[in-house]
């Protein structure tokens, strides 16, 4: 499940290169035709290298050309919606700084009833994390208290929680395109109004769009372990991370994580104790009872399948 810690990427890093251009980030490339010219080569504009370029016997300025094609074509493709008034691919765009992500977005598969939901619903329910606006949470949940949770999957808790208390507003924030149809959908069935979906870098959001003390609330459950040593920097849960939260959260709110990654419930702890601006609810500082209001959640009861320990975190904001 997600998201997004501050740290500038070292440039020229092989380790964070090879990160984020995983499979997810790239983008299919067009088989290649027999007997095409160099103008077919051109408006087709697949994804452009030298080796690619001296396959198809291009001049200098052609495979120039091509390049170019191929980079402009990736960017309409990264902030163009994939359906019909759906959530845009990357709708940030390039106006804003490359840092290291604690997510890597996943090219899987629309269901036909998740492509509806999107159709339908995104236009009602959805919004896109551009960064160019500041949202009125007030009149976007109808003066409902809300709590914002980071990466939430397939939706299934989020759902459940969302129709379980329907006097709370959920800022649900992912950019797994079929998760947020799912929750779209199960969200219509349940007839719960309470929730909202947000695509794209929860970063933006939290630094760009909210305004001081709007939050009542933060949930954060089973995000990324990153269990590699040289990942640890793409963790959310990081001091640099909770400076951003604090600002936007009312006083008392809570910040709810929970992982069944031990050496991350132990960080979380640890980055959560140290933070002035939070203080534990637990009364002997470590970790909390689950809460009745957190489901059970898919990426939970895998956990618990593998003997894996989940721990709650819940600090307040002072």
């Amino acid at each position: 499940m997600s998201e997004q810690p501050l740290n500038p990427s070292p440039a020229g890093s092989p380790d964070d290169a090879a990160a984020d251009a995983g499979p997810a980030a790239s983008e299919p490339t067009a088989p290649a035709r027999t007997g095409s010219t160099a103008a077919d080569a051109l408006s087709d504009a697949p994804a452009a290298d030298a080796a690619s370029a001296a396959k198809a016997d291009l001049s200098a300025e052609e495979a120039a050309a091509l390049r170019a094609a191929s980079f402009e074509r990736a960017r309409r493709l990264r902030q163009e919606p994939r359906f019909p008034g759906g959530p845009a691919a990357d709708p940030a765009g390039s106006h804003h700084e490359r840092r290291i992500r604690s997510f890597q977005p996943r090219r899987s598969r629309v269901t036909t009833g998740q492509q509806e939901s999107l159709e339908r619903l995104w236009p009602k329910w959805g919004l896109d994390i551009d960064g160019k606006r500041v949202l009125d949470l007030t009149e976007m949940f109808g003066g409902l208290p809300v709590v914002l949770e980071i990466g939430f999957g397939m939706g299934e808790a989020t759902a459940q929680m969302a129709a379980d208390d329907p006097g709370i507003g959920i800022l649900a924030v992912d950019v797994h395109t079929p998760g947020q149809g799912n929750l779209l959908g199960l969200a219509d069935r349940a007839g719960s109004t309470n929730v909202r979906v947000a695509n794209g870098d929860a970063i933006i959001l939290l630094r760009e769009m909210l305004t001081p003390e709007s939050l009542d609330g933060l949930r954060v459950y089973f995000p990324d372990p990153w269990p590699k040593a040289r990942h640890h920097k793409r963790r959310l849960i990081q001091p640099e991370f909770l400076d951003l939260v604090a600002p936007v959260l009312k006083p008392g709110a809570i910040v709810h994580c929970a992982t069944d990654w031990e050496p991350y419930a132990e960080q979380m702890l640890e980055v959560l104790t140290a933070h002035p601006r939070f203080e534990n609810t637990a009364a002997d500082g470590g970790y909390a009872p689950r809460p009745a209001f957190r489901p059970l959640t898919r990426f939970e009861g895998q956990g618990l399948d593998k003997g894996h320990v989940v721990h709650d975190l819940l600090f307040a904001r002072v």
